[in-house]
């Protein structure tokens, strides 16, 4: 039930969090467009996101 928990709240961030937080297109995002081609990597984000997930998790089995 935590963990579903967890998820919801990442949901609910990542659904309205766009409006807040820039998740996605902070500086050093990857986004390349050629084209009709389109290309991207939210390399920053996902670094930000594991830290703030580490320690989170880390908290919580303690």
């Amino acid at each position: 039930m935590l963990f579903g928990l967890i998820l919801l709240v990442a949901g609910a961030i990542f659904h309205f969090g766009g409006k807040f937080l820039n998740l996605g297109r902070l500086p050093g995002d990857i986004h390349l467009e050629q084209g009709n081609f389109s290309f991207h990597f939210p390399i920053v984000t996902s670094i930000i996101l594991s830290i703030i997930l580490t320690i989170i998790l880390n908290l919580l089995s303690r």
